[in-house]
């Protein structure tokens, strides 16, 4: 089966020089499709991190960045961020910046901070601008400032951009920190395709196979699970034990393998990835790149990265930390973990009381813990059932104790109840799946 014109379209955005510049209706004519077509296929792109779209500028082929880098941003982004327009030096958009320097200083004191592909956030000083790109430098314009038409042809010969934005140094530094901040936490979060196995052809079947070769590939293995794929190597099914069971040896995989098959994409969470496995009894999950087969997640390497989440250290706070920071673990007995803490202001919804997303994450923290606890093993939580609450007004002492009622080899439930001041304000039972190691 051929390739469709979304895939080719992705393919040759991919292939294009960084720095280049796409348009919808360039895309539609040289690929001779539809303007509906290219424009989903660049909005593919952009998701990607293939290409940056900004206004008044269009959409540029950026550098992808990998896990370790995911913290630096391009100009392009920064433009985006700061709600700025482009003076000149379009033509680098594409690069990334190492660090910003605020230009609240003289010259002289301020050329001992600027460095290549550094980005200089002063205001209306054309003098600084002009040091700033011949030092390799972006500029970025404070206080929507216009700089003079020499600055504006300089940054187009340096391919630097120069960029204007109404928002005074504070706003944007600030700005511009808080992007980096939220792709910290994103680098901490382990996706699919960090923990996909590189280098390895995963055992497949394909259409045109039959039950023989099903076997044959048990015994060559040892799995009992693989992927079927079609001539042009897209993901179209799954034959397990339970499928050929009771069907011929000469019976045609396509006949008996279950259509359509729960897949991961290498963007999936491995949390989810994990929820996914145990939920359905999966020990094998294949990862697909547009339909397409890129390879395959056991259970086992799902455990590993969970292991490596938890042992990683951690660069950036999450709401989750925030809120749990405010909460420590007093002593229980064997079967219960206890919570407790205080109503702070940042707890707490429109009406004084504390919202329900800060009481599941305390929650869901409480049985994690209790089960933790006793089996020793890394878990996904199937159900939280809350059958009542009181609203917990602000100020106020909380205590979460979470007491485990059964538990099995791949199960555990916990019970949990929530109290203030001695005053019983809730009730709930926490279920989840251990995963085996």
């Amino acid at each position: 089966m051929s390739t469709t014109k979304h895939e080719q379209i992705l393919l040759y955005i991919e292939d294009l020089v960084v720095g280049s510049k796409i348009s919808v209706r360039q895309i539609a004519k040289v690929m001779e499709v539809s303007e509906g077509t290219a424009y989903r296929a660049i909005k593919e792109a952009e998701t990607r991190g293939l290409v940056s779209t900004i206004e008044r500028v269009g959409t540029v082929r950026i550098e992808k960045k990998q896990k370790k880098n995911i913290e630096r941003l391009t100009f392009a982004e920064v433009v985006n961020i700061v709600e700025g327009s482009v003076l000149g030096g379009k033509e680098g958009l594409h690069k990334t910046l190492s660090k910003f320097v605020i230009g609240a200083m003289e010259v002289d004191a301020m050329l001992r901070y600027i460095d290549r592909d550094s980005l200089m956030i002063v205001g209306n000083r054309e003098q600084v601008h002009k040091i700033s790109l011949e030092h390799g430098a972006a500029v970025l314009i404070t206080g929507g400032f216009d700089t003079t038409d020499e600055v504006k042809i300089l940054a187009d010969q340096l391919q630097l951009p120069i960029i204007s934005s109404a928002y005074d140094s504070f706003t944007i530094a600030t700005l511009i920190n808080r992007a980096i901040y939220d792709r910290l936490i994103k680098k901490e979060i382990l996706l699919v395709e960090d923990i996909l196995p590189t280098h390895v052809i995963p055992d497949v079947l394909h259409i045109g196979d039959t039950v023989q070769a099903w076997y044959r590939k048990v015994e060559g293995t040892g799995h009992t699970r693989f992927p079927v794929l079609d001539s042009g190597e897209r993901l179209v099914g799954i034959v397990t034990s339970k499928d050929v069971t009771g069907h011929k040896l000469d019976e045609p995989i396509e006949r008996v393998m279950t259509r359509n098959p729960i897949n991961a994409s290498g963007r999936t969470t491995v949390a989810y990835a994990a929820h996914m496995m145990v939920w359905e009894g999966f020990e094998l999950l294949p990862v697909v790149d547009h339909k397409r087969l890129v390879g395959v997640i056991s259970r086992q390497d799902v455990i590993r990265a969970m292991q490596q989440i938890q042992n990683q250290p951690q660069v950036a706070q999450t709401i989750q930390d925030i809120i749990l920071s405010h909460f420590k673990e007093e002593d229980g007995d064997g079967r219960s973990v206890v919570l407790s803490g205080v109503v702070t202001p940042q707890m707490t919804n429109q009406m004084g009381t504390m919202g329900p997303g800060v009481l599941m994450t305390v929650l869901n923290e409480a049985g994690s813990l209790a089960i933790r606890r006793l089996k020793n093993s890394d878990m996904v939580v199937e159900n939280v059932s809350v059958y009542f609450l009181k609203p917990i007004q602000i100020d106020a002492p909380v205590s979460v104790r979470a007491t485990v009622v059964d538990s099995g080899r791949k199960f555990g439930k916990v019970d949990i109840e929530i109290s203030s001041r001695g005053d019983l304000m809730g009730k709930a039972l926490y279920t989840a799946q251990v995963l085996e190691r």
